[in-house]
């Protein structure tokens, strides 16, 4: 009905008075263009969206029925996690008070990282000021802090559960939704400590970084998809510490330090861009790859079909192939006019994507071909490749805040 007082049901372009929509009727999004140069995105589906997103079953009765036989199970093998973070959140756990809420402390931790993001973004919301005015030497100091604390909180939250009988698996759920969405975070502070500029990193070269960071998190779930037992990464504690180190010697000796050739012509960020994908390649994903191989010679698989197994990467790949296409194809060239916001869009559909399967691996349910996220997606890319929405960030803005 609400379609109906505008009249702009009708797919392509309409005119009405003294303005012209665009409007697609598959994806239910209208566009207004104005007689003068601006567009402007409206969301004409806005109470369909709404109302069906009210009714959408995010968790089956099959899930939930599948969350009450859930039983956690996971391998922690890191040296570093092993011999000293986890003696250290033993330690550190005894001194929180038995009435603080383990996902009030996982929470905690996770605004940590979100803060260290906003402040960044204040200071360096284009990842130009190292090579302009610098990012103050505080700023960092508190950014090394703050990912430590929220690296330790995310230690200790589970262990506060176990402390206090409080486990459950809405909690662990919430831990590693969290966790999923906050790779963008870190990976997005840390840019800033080398730039954008031509002694640091290309937006386009940070964008595939993101993507491996991005595939390296969704391994270890997909390995649980298939085996039933969590493998936690090497990477994420050695990445954790690193980082949070890196920030307090940024502080003192500052940005131009990483500018410097390590040897010959070869310096600190090709040092960061081939660890990041050498850890990926060489030992994140050849260790997911044996311990699902062991399962399946075990006969431990859940899933026999290659088919099934594989499933979960159909809608991360999928994700991947639209954000590149707007990336590649876009007219405005958005990833160099809103690289932070365009990193924001990616992580956080990744996140809602992630999370789905960490659902079906927690409820033991078969995990579905595509996330209905991608299909709004889909014609939204369309608008901005096709030059029909003029204003690409004003439409990553709103895709982004949707």
């Amino acid at each position: 009905e609400w379609l109906k007082c505008f009249d702009i049901t009708s797919p392509g372009v309409n005119d009405i008075g003294q303005a012209r929509w665009y409007f697609d009727t598959a994806a239910n999004v209208g566009v207004y263009i104005s007689r003068g140069r601006d567009l402007h995105l409206l969301h004409c589906g806005a109470i369909l969206y709404v109302t069906t997103m009210a009714l959408y079953e995010y968790v089956t009765q099959d899930q939930l029925a599948g969350f009450d036989k859930y039983k956690y199970s996971a391998v922690d093998s890191n040296p570093l996690s092993v011999y000293v973070m986890h003696p250290f959140w033993n330690f550190v756990v005894k001194f929180l008070p038995t009435w603080l809420a383990p996902n009030l402390i996982t929470f905690t931790g996770f605004m940590f990282l979100v803060l260290n993001f906003l402040m960044l973004a204040f200071y360096d919301f284009d990842f130009t000021a190292s090579g302009h005015e610098h990012v103050p030497s505080w700023v960092w100091v508190l950014a090394g802090f703050f990912n430590f604390l929220a690296y330790t909180l995310d230690g200790v939250d589970g262990k506060q559960a176990r402390r206090t009988n409080s486990s459950t698996p809405l909690g662990e759920l919430f831990d590693h939704g969290l966790d999923s969405w906050a790779c963008i975070f870190f990976v997005a502070t840390v840019y800033s400590i080398f730039g954008r500029l031509e002694s640091g990193v290309g937006v386009a070269t940070l964008y595939y970084i993101l993507w491996v960071v991005l595939f390296s998190f969704i391994l270890s779930h997909w390995e649980k998809y298939n085996t039933g037992i969590l493998f936690l990464p090497w990477g994420y504690d050695i990445s954790q510490v690193t980082i949070s180190l890196v920030y307090l010697v940024t502080a003192v000796v500052g940005v131009e330090t990483w500018y410097q050739p390590i040897l010959w012509h070869f310096l600190y960020r090709d040092l960061f861009t081939f660890m990041i994908i050498a850890c990926s390649f060489t030992v994140t994903l050849p260790m997911s790859l044996i311990n699902v191989l062991k399962a399946h010679r075990s006969k431990t698989l859940k899933h026999s079909s290659l088919y099934e197994a594989f499933l979960p990467f159909l809608s991360p790949v999928l994700l991947f192939v639209l954000s590149t296409i707007w990336v590649v194809f876009s007219p405005s060239r958005i990833l160099e006019l809103q690289p932070r916001m365009f990193y924001l869009m990616v992580g956080t559909a990744f996140a809602n994507v992630t999370c789905k399967l960490i659902v079906c691996q927690m409820s033991n349910t078969r995990c579905q071909a595509l996330s209905w996220l991608l299909l709004p997606m889909t014609p939204v890319v369309l608008l901005a490749v096709t030059g029909v929405v003029a204003n690409e960030s004003l439409l990553l803005y709103l895709w982004t805040a949707a």
